[in-house]
């Protein structure tokens, strides 16, 4: 599929025109695979790596064009679970022309305070880098809220499920981080190859903010990484605490109810007993309170001492 951009105001704006110079291809197709390839001239590996979410970031100056692999957070699914992926972009920046190539339909031109007062195909270029940091952002920001709520429910759980959903946010965490410091490189080999991009003074500028930004974002990723990695001991003991918890209040209840079994069985034996029980009741209220005598100090016990 392919989705046609034009620069209007100092905004990106959706536009039908033929000769639009922002050009953003979704899993491309065959034919559009063809027309990048032998109309544009990209090249068909760099093609390749552009749909492929396990490629590295790298820059590539070729002499009519910039190619840059990019990371980016792949859009969530429900049937993910809790587990965030990491996906590619591909930027093809040439002097009148930027191809943006994705695997999978995301807008990224969906924030207006990114692409607004923009005034060339190269701000773009850096804005879209831009946009791809703040994106993690935002799934760090998500990621912590979860972790949050699961740690709410691991205080009180018996079972492994929220423990297995703060290992994938773990698992998560680890791709996050790999791709955010990977970006971080790119962003520093755009910096250092910026004469042969082209990039103005001002572009420069904003170059330097993304690699402040994306050096913050490296940061907050590895301190939610190293929060939920080092107290997963601690949410493991918590569970098999709450576990033992359990089991000795079942313990406690099966020896409270001992006594009844053990007093009926005793009085209901075939054999004479001490005395008449066919003439008066207090027999029926001995064996009773024998019975039941010993649940309830067991039920008084339990509600004085708190929980076992």
């Amino acid at each position: 599929m392919k989705k046609t951009y034009a620069l209007e105001g100092g905004k990106v704006q959706e536009s039908a025109a033929e000769s639009c110079p922002i050009l953003v291809f979704i899993a491309p197709d065959a034919g559009e695979k063809r027309y990048l390839t032998e109309c544009l001239g990209i090249d068909e590996h760099t093609l390749g790596s552009a749909l492929d979410p396990n490629e590295l970031p790298r820059l590539e100056c070729e002499p009519d064009h910039a190619a840059v692999i990019l990371n980016r957070p792949k859009k969530y699914r429900a049937e993910d679970g809790l587990l965030f992926r990491v996906a590619s972009t591909g930027l093809f920046l040439f002097a009148g022309k930027l191809v943006v190539v994705l695997d999978e339909d995301v807008e990224i031109f969906d924030r207006p305070k990114f692409f607004s007062r923009i005034a060339s195909l190269r701000e773009v270029f850096l804005r879209i880098i831009y946009r791809s940091t703040f994106h993690f952002l935002e799934h760090l920001s998500v990621i912590n809220a979860i972790s949050d709520e699961l740690e709410e429910k691991v205080n009180t759980s018996l079972q492994n499920d929220y423990l297995i959903q703060l290992f994938h946010l773990e698992k998560s965490l680890v791709y996050l981080v790999s791709a955010i410091r990977y970006n971080g490189a790119l962003i520093e080999r755009i910096r250092h190859n910026a004469p042969k991009i082209a990039l103005s003074p001002d572009e420069l500028g904003l170059l330097d903010d993304i690699m402040i930004e994306n050096n913050e974002c490296i940061k907050q990723a590895e301190i939610y990484s190293n929060v939920i990695a080092s107290l997963m001991d601690a949410r493991v003991s918590i569970v098999n605490n709450n576990l033992n918890q359990l089991i000795k209040r079942l313990n406690f209840a099966m020896i409270a109810l001992m006594w009844p079994t053990l007093a009926f069985a005793i009085f209901s034996m075939n054999v004479r007993l001490p005395f008449d029980q066919h003439v008066s009741h207090w027999p029926f209220w001995l064996i009773s309170a024998l019975a039941f005598g010993p649940v309830a100090v067991s039920y008084l016990l339990y509600l004085r001492r708190g929980k076992p």
